[in-house]
């Protein structure tokens, strides 16, 4: 039988992304761990693609936009609070925080994030700041 995970949302990041994003962990299982993801007002971050996990993203503050490519598509869409979207596997992404608030986001990895090698940096839409 699964454990029970209850964690809270942590004041101060747990760590800091490979694209250079705030994160604070939260609930993982078995197949799959959920964060919330901050970027600065302004930030841009750098681009990066995932090697094994897919992710949904809700975003829950802020604006900005986000930057997708895989399989010869690209696309470039703007999100803020109530916007989901995912990254498959092997997408290349970047993403801003447009306006003076920070773009936040709570995440999905499935399957439940491995480590820090997992995302290998790429080119991107934008020079980074973050």
């Amino acid at each position: 039988m699964a454990a029970f995970v209850t964690r809270a949302l942590a004041a101060e990041p747990d760590v800091i992304a490979p694209d250079g994003s705030e994160v604070r962990l939260l609930a993982a299982g078995e197949r799959g761990s959920m964060a919330h993801f901050r970027l600065a007002a302004g930030a841009v971050s750098k681009a990066v693609v995932h090697r094994t996990v897919d992710e949904l993203w809700y975003f829950t503050a802020g604006r900005g936009r986000m930057w997708r490519r895989a399989g010869g598509r690209e696309e470039t869409v703007p999100v803020a609070a109530g916007v989901s979207i995912s990254i498959p596997v092997g997408a290349a992404f970047q993403f801003r925080a447009d306006g003076e608030v920070a773009l936040e986001a709570v995440a999905v990895t499935m399957p439940p994030w491995p480590g820090m090698g997992e995302a290998a940096p790429t080119s991107g839409a934008w020079p980074p700041t973050a």
